[in-house]
């Protein structure tokens, strides 16, 4: 006897895509057996993969919900197929640097979680004493900072500040998240005079790949001196490929990966004054992000993620179009699958290349590779049904998210999911969810 069964001809295995179904009992894959069970749902040619798996988001509750909260970004998580996801340390307040931070963002998060939800820990200046702490109440791993995060009380951290957290986060083999930029002088050739604060081109210039590179250098170094697990959270310096894949081939334990804008857009695109477009590091030029693409296919990036980094109307100055003052974030979490596939049709990608960049290879940053993110017997039950010929048109009213503010709005995609299945139980069937079958996720030693 078994709960459910589903039946597709496109199922996304680590094996390839195979026609098979997938049988589901108390929350696990029980077996994938080939062909059509009689008694199966069948989705037909519909692709069945594995849950999405995004380490990279910002909720932002406690303390400032108003941009997101639990309840809204892990209803666009299913909505969008995201069944687990990773939240940061900061944007919340108080951030997560210490246990009693972490466990009122435990107690924020209780009842309102609608996909599995885990969290990271920061690494600030002279937290170093609270790591263990954290690690031993079930932190994932770590994030820091080398340039100001725009958080006052997440201050970013400096060299002497990573050789006291590294040998304790090595010690424990998790991994040490960074935002990779050491800021230096921006490029005075490349600012546009007369342009202003609304011109993309001078925002661009103002976060040179140089910075990039200076820090992921310094990352290496360490990466190799402390044997640290170092993750590079969203890459987009292609100048900075050729270090890291000389640094894999040294076999260090260094993980990479970008997000859907450096893929899907392209500075010349944007106009001047758009500020739902900004983050750091910047969205580059079209050369550097096709290089990003050719890295990501040949391994050298080892998955995408959203960096879904929301926030209200006044934060992101659409009115002024002041990319200097705005808030840098690009709210995306719900679209993390269509806006992947849309731009990977481009590039020659195939299904399987995206299930291993949103599900198999994520999952494996927090460790849970044997549970997350693959087809096959034993793993939980974690699946969606998608669509990948059919296009929809990104319209606020089918936008989740808290904000409808995002780059993506009017953009046609191709990708829908129908439905998503959360430990064997359906949460979401086009356009109507399931709520509350969300768990949080902690590190178990």
């Amino acid at each position: 006897m078994f709960d459910a069964a589903i039946h597709s001809n496109s199922v996304v295995t680590p094996e390839g895509i195979i026609n098979a179904t997938v049988v589901i009992k108390k929350g696990l894959i029980e077996e994938v057996v080939p062909g059509i069970l009689e008694s199966a749902i069948d989705v037909g040619d519909k692709v069945l993969m594995p849950g999405i798996f995004d380490p990279h988001v910002h909720i932002n509750e406690p303390g400032r919900t108003e941009w997101e909260g639990f309840d809204t970004a892990t209803k666009a998580a299913i909505a969008g197929g995201v069944t687990s996801l990773v939240e940061m340390p900061l944007n919340a307040s108080p951030v997560t640097t210490t246990v009693k931070a972490f466990d009122e963002k435990l107690q924020a998060a209780s009842g309102k979680l609608h996909a599995n939800c885990g969290f990271w820990g920061g690494v600030i200046p002279g937290n170093e004493k609270d790591i263990e702490p954290l690690i031993e109440k079930g932190v994932l791993g770590f994030k820091a900072f080398l340039v100001d995060s725009g958080i006052d009380e997440f201050p970013n951290v400096v060299e002497a500040d990573l050789r006291k957290a590294m040998p304790i986060v090595a010690k424990h083999n998790l991994p040490l998240l960074v935002h990779c930029e050491l800021q230096g002088p921006a490029n005075p050739s490349t600012l546009e005079r007369g342009q202003g604060v609304r011109s993309y081109n001078n925002y661009l210039a103002s976060r040179p790949r140089k910075w990039e590179d200076d820090a992921i250098a310094l990352m290496i170094r360490l990466c190799e001196e402390f044997n640290c697990r170092i993750h590079i959270v969203h890459l987009s310096s292609s100048n900075s490929v050729e270090q890291i894949s000389k640094a894999k081939q040294k076999n260090l334990p260094l993980t990479v990966e970008t997000c859907q804008h450096y893929l899907y857009f392209n500075a010349e695109e944007i106009p001047d004054g758009a500020t739902q477009f900004k983050c750091a590091p910047p969205i580059r030029e079209k050369e550097n992000n096709e290089k990003l693409w050719q890295a990501l296919k040949e391994g050298i990036i080892d998955f995408v993620a959203t960096d879904h980094s929301p926030a209200t109307l006044d934060l992101k100055e659409l009115k002024s179009g002041d990319f200097m003052k705005a808030w840098g974030g690009i709210a995306s979490l719900q679209f993390a699958l269509p806006v992947l596939w849309t731009a990977a049709r481009k590039h020659g990608s195939s299904i399987s290349d995206i299930a291993k960049w949103l599900s198999g290879n994520s999952s494996k940053l927090p460790g849970m590779q044997n549970a997350k993110g693959k087809i096959q017997k034993g793993s939980d039950a974690d699946l969606i049904v998608w669509d990948p010929e059919k296009k929809f048109v990104v319209t606020e009213n089918i936008i989740q998210h808290k904000h409808k503010i995002t780059p993506y709005l009017n953009e046609e995609l191709y990708g829908v999911v129908e439905q998503t299945w959360l430990g064997g139980k359906k949460v979401f069937d086009n356009g109507k969810m399931w709520l509350n079958h969300g768990n949080i996720l902690l590190h178990e030693f």
